[in-house]
């Protein structure tokens, strides 16, 4: 599988569209949560996605410190299609964005919002909890970090 990252400004209206197809079917549909998903943090992020064809098949985001968090970096918008789900997609996904944000945006330390189902495949690539369980849109998530070596 072939991943792309790129800035908002040079996705084309493809792969946006692409990329907004597949959270909205995700997070809002299969999910069953009604949610502002265009919450302008688009714009100041990376965005690391496979497509086929015109469909994107796996994405996130990768937003730039002091937007999500005032101290770090933060991944978001983790995303597979369903088709393509347990076939490591997400955690390769994961450790590219890792990669770039630590070689390319030269930082250390990433804090996400993760949703409790997936807790353990963060915590096999290196992120810690720091908070307890709490709802995000009546998701329960936890916060945590992942700190260079």
């Amino acid at each position: 599988m072939r991943w792309i990252i790129k800035s908002f400004e040079e996705l084309t209206t493809t792969e946006l569209y692409g990329i907004l197809k597949l959270r909205n079917e995700v997070f809002i549909v299969e999910q069953n949560c009604p949610y502002e998903d265009c919450d302008n943090k688009d714009i100041n992020s990376y965005h690391i996605f496979s497509m086929e064809g015109e469909a994107v098949k796996a994405y996130l985001r990768v937003v730039k410190k002091g937007v999500s968090y005032e101290d770090e970096v933060s991944i978001g918008r983790v995303v597979v299609n369903s088709e393509c789900r347990r076939k490591g997609l997400a955690k390769d996904m994961l450790l590219i964005a890792i990669n770039f944000v630590e070689k390319e945006l030269n930082e250390k330390a990433i804090r996400i919002s993760a949703q409790e189902y997936v807790l353990d495949l963060y915590r096999s690539i290196g992120f810690k909890e720091v908070s307890d369980i709490y709802l995000e849109d009546d998701i329960p998530h936890m916060e945590m970090l992942y700190l260079s070596k």
